[in-house]
């Protein structure tokens, strides 16, 4: 009796650890996506910012409803834009299928190379795993307040 509760405590203890470290890799994997799709949001790549996204993806942003090509469409109003994001602070929760995130998103553009603008945000995302891979479902971004 006694071996066998010794093994059914080794047992969970070695499920739990396992899942930890699971939930640690899915949570690089969370972070991994997002900064792909930032930068192919940044190269202005629909392709590859339609591969990281399901396929109902939406943000909402400064009170509008955007889908991928609307938000491309919005950069492409710009002439020439060049756009760097540094992402921090972030808390991420992840099961099997889904995950959340939020986070604080700083970003700097410049337009046409004379303009330059900072602009600092409150994000939230969400996730789905899709065919095993993860893929952006939901992005909710609010310009941050000093």
């Amino acid at each position: 009796m006694k071996k066998t509760i010794l093994f059914i405590l080794i047992l969970v203890g070695l499920l739990t650890a396992f899942q930890q470290i699971n939930q640690k890799d899915d949570s690089d994997k969370l972070k991994s996506v997002l900064m792909d799709y930032l930068n192919a949001l940044k190269n202005k790549d629909i392709k590859k910012m339609n591969a990281l996204t399901t396929t109902d993806f939406v943000i909402f942003e400064d009170g509008k409803v955007l889908n991928n090509d609307s938000l491309i469409n919005f950069f492409n109003s710009f002439p020439k834009i060049h756009a760097e994001y540094k992402l921090d602070n972030f808390k991420i929760n992840v099961d099997n299928n889904s995950g959340y995130m939020r986070y604080f998103n700083h970003g700097e553009f410049t337009i046409n190379d004379t303009t330059h603008l900072i602009f600092n945000w409150l994000e939230s995302a969400t996730f789905k795993k899709v065919n095993n891979k993860w893929k952006l479902n939901f992005l909710h971004s609010t310009v941050r307040k000093r």
